[in-house]
């Protein structure tokens, strides 16, 4: 598994005109839960970027007073004005509990019913998962070369390796449609229109010479 080291100070106050402080100073106030204690530290706001933003599974290896824990990002919390990265809650992982969390899917191959032209209509992007942290992998891997048109993969078509998934087994994770072709309307009423015309000539004709008739009486 890759990781992110994080460096932080232990704050020993949680308030908010201490949190405020810090945030000014381009710190970003953190929480640690999981271990004996919670504990409440700060870290620069830059050393956040490749584990924030980031579709990458990571997990962070948080130093403080020179020990380091291994912990998972729990919460992000952000300015709703700046979009500023505010607070990050952090659980510390024990060998000997399992944790809960989002794995990214990563899809490998071409569904069949792709290059039958179909479409592919991914539903979900990352699994929740119950696992060791042992077993934590940076995603999960799934074979779609073999979905055709039509067909989807759900929950229940994939392995349990080492972890629970825990989501509904039935839900489909992603299915090859059929994308929507709009047919182009064939004139069908346009031969018998066309049709009409010759028949229509000779009524026009007899008209004409009617009108000549009327014309001649006149004078």
């Amino acid at each position: 598994m890759q990781s992110i080291t994080i460096e932080g100070q232990i704050r020993k106050s949680a308030g908010k005109r201490e949190t405020r402080e810090l945030r000014k100073n381009g710190q970003v106030p953190c929480s640690l839960y999981g271990g004996k204690d919670t504990l409440n530290f700060s870290a620069p706001a830059t050393s956040f970027k490749n584990l924030v933003y980031t579709p990458e599974f990571l997990i962070a290896k948080i130093i403080l007073d020179g020990k380091e824990r291994e912990a998972l990002m729990q919460d992000l919390q952000f300015d709703p004005v700046t979009d500023q990265l505010t607070h990050i809650d952090f659980l510390e992982m024990n060998t000997d509990k399992k944790v809960t969390v989002d794995i990214p899917i990563k899809l490998e191959g071409i569904p069949a019913g792709v290059r039958a032209g179909g479409k592919i209509n991914q539903r979900m992007k990352k699994l929740k998962v119950r696992m060791y942290p042992k077993d934590l992998v940076p995603f999960i891997s799934i074979k779609v070369d073999h979905v055709e048109l039509g067909k989807s993969v759900r929950i229940s078509d994939l392995k349990n390796e080492g972890f629970e998934f825990l989501a509904a087994p039935n839900f489909p994770i992603l299915s090859v449609i059929i994308p929507r072709v709009v047919k182009e309307e064939t004139p069908v009423a346009a031969a018998p229109a066309a049709a009409a015309t010759p028949a229509a000539a000779p009524a026009a004709a007899a008209e004409k010479g009617a009108a000549k008739k009327d014309d001649k009486k006149k004078k």
